[in-house]
């Protein structure tokens, strides 16, 4: 078996009997014309200068709402944690942890909305 094979006999090889157009029939065939493109450079733009766009956030967030009170029946806040988290249980959680952090010992939930 021989090491060295033509290109023609690669590209059988390679691609199977389909490859109909190879270099070597346009050889001895005709010869297209060498046709010239020109490529045009656009001058390129000074990025380093330019100040960048703040993206929002990736993580998404839901904002919980609670109603906290420090007595049983006694005066009550309105207290806004923001979670970032999907799940409304992990943030109703969070939410209520921070609360607790404040000494608040009560808490009725309100809502749990989306913010964009």
């Amino acid at each position: 078996m021989s090491l060295e094979l033509t290109e023609e006999e690669m590209r059988r090889a390679l691609f199977g009997g389909a490859c109909t157009k190879s270099p070597s029939s346009t050889a001895q065939g005709q010869v297209a014309p060498a046709v010239r493109s020109e490529v045009k450079t656009l001058p390129a733009e000074p990025t380093a200068g330019l100040p960048r766009k703040r993206s929002k956030p990736l993580s998404p967030k839901l904002r919980v709402t609670l109603h906290v009170t420090k007595e049983f029946e006694g005066g009550t806040e309105v207290f806004v944690h923001e979670a970032s988290t999907l799940s409304t249980l992990l943030a109703e959680q969070e939410a209520k942890k921070a609360a607790q952090k404040k000494r608040y010992k009560y808490f009725d939930l309100i809502s749990i909305e989306p913010i964009s």
